[in-house]
């Protein structure tokens, strides 16, 4: 007898009913499902980096997103950039909305679309900013909400009339479209009736954007310097994280943070090809440093010293780093793609006299960024031919950050970075 309950005892434990059953396989799924999420969204990253998960989760969802643009272009449903920008589009842009300290209106800009910012009382002269976005010249817009917000602060904090302009995006516009947009806007943005209309100082005008935004912003600078017909020019530049050129996949930054988000070494090598109106094919070739080999006859030893890092960064940027320049490569790249050595394209190659004739810079650069080095070479080079600059440096910052100052992705180094460059502004706009 004893026995015999003892057996039933135990047999009555393990008698699982129907319903414990459901939610344990429930359980186990939600658990499985987890641990996949996880796997999928987490990344080694730099010790040094600000918030770690919220970056992992950032570029979680970024690489869901373009992973499902790849899969609609495979299938010949539509160009990856367009479903990319689609999504970025439906997530994203927000309606020119007005509140009690700014007006905000969707106008033109020398033809081109444009997001005007025009703060509410203030001094009856403004300051005046033009504004490019980043997005690798093929994505993005002004009135994403995250542009929105920055562009209402800027506004509000300066009392500056802030333009944000939407120029056009590759594959259907290329190098130089965007590039002639960005001028087109900064010409009309300078001219004496635009001027007038919204009644900012002729003498505080400022051109500014990020990545590819302040690739354009740097160009227009260069354009716009030099050109004795203006009446009115930029007092100042305002560059963050900029891309300046793209003859160097292997500068220390592209070197140290290859695999770091948001911007991956190959990402950007494919922004610049479909900028350019390039084959992509040629990706692997850039990446590699074929593309600017020794045998190039059309790159001479004075354009390579223009972005010679080896000369131009400081000892803790280069660390362990060496040089990647290949003796032979691909000689047919260059023929194929000759706007790569095109100034309106890469800044970072400009002569030294127009460099000298740009106006006082503010450039921000970011350690986990592969363009970290392109912005801290055009500050030597700028420094070099006689202009201020100031280099502000984000020992933590990614690329991207600044446009993170905001809640659902809002970032430490997002906010500072944000703050710093409107009072940098503030201090000499």
């Amino acid at each position: 007898l004893k026995t015999s309950s003892t057996v039933n005892l135990i047999s009555g434990f393990f008698v699982i009913s129907p319903q414990k059953s459901a939610k344990m396989r429930l359980r186990l799924a939600g658990a499985v499902l987890l641990s996949a999420a996880a796997y999928y969204v987490y990344l080694p990253l730099p010790s040094g980096v600000s918030e770690p998960w919220k970056l992992m989760l950032l570029d979680a969802l970024f690489r869901s997103f373009m992973q499902a643009s790849d899969v609609a272009h495979t299938l010949g449903v539509c160009h990856r950039v367009h479903l990319l920008n689609r999504i970025v589009s439906w997530v994203e842009e927000i309606e020119a909305r007005s509140c009690t300290a700014v007006h905000v209106a969707d106008s033109t800009l020398g033809g081109v679309p444009t997001r005007v910012f025009q703060p509410k009382g203030g001094k009856q002269l403004k300051r005046g900013v033009i504004y490019f976005h980043g997005g690798g010249w093929v994505l993005g817009s002004g009135r994403m909400r995250s542009y929105d917000l920055l562009c209402r602060k800027m506004a509000e904090e300066l009392d500056s009339v802030i333009m944000s302009v939407d120029y056009r995006l590759a594959p259907e516009a290329v190098f130089p479209d965007q590039y002639h947009d960005a001028l087109a806007a900064s010409r009309a943005f300078l001219s004496a009736q635009v001027l007038e209309r919204y009644s900012i100082d002729p003498e505080r005008v400022c051109v500014s954007g990020d990545s590819a935004g302040g690739n354009l912003a740097a160009a227009v600078a260069q354009e716009l310097s030099s050109d004795d017909s203006l009446t009115a020019k930029f007092k100042v530049q305002a560059l963050i994280y900029p891309v300046l050129q793209a003859l160097d996949f292997y500068t220390p930054s592209y070197q140290q943070n290859r695999a770091v988000p948001i911007l991956y070494r190959p990402v950007m090598a494919r922004f610049w090809l479909q900028y350019l109106g390039a084959d992509m094919s040629l990706e692997p070739l850039l990446l590699a440093n074929n593309h600017s080999s020794l045998d190039q006859p059309a790159i001479s030893g004075s354009t390579r010293s223009k972005l010679d890092w080896t000369a131009l960064l400081p000892a803790e940027r280069k660390k362990h780093f060496r040089p990647v320049v290949k003796e032979t490569g691909s000689p047919g790249v260059m023929g194929k793609v000759p706007q790569l050595m095109d100034v309106r394209a890469a800044p970072l190659l400009a002569e030294q006299g127009v460099l000298g004739r740009t106006p006082k810079a503010y450039v921000m650069t970011c350690e986990f960024d592969v363009l970290r080095d392109d912005g801290l070479m055009y500050v030597r080079r700028l420094q070099s031919a006689g202009v201020a600059v100031t280099s502000d440096h984000y020992e933590d910052g990614f690329h991207g950050c600044m446009v993170f100052a905001y809640l659902p992705m809002m970032s430490s180094v997002g906010q500072r970075s944000m703050n710093n460059y409107i009072h940098w502004l503030d201090q000499n706009l």
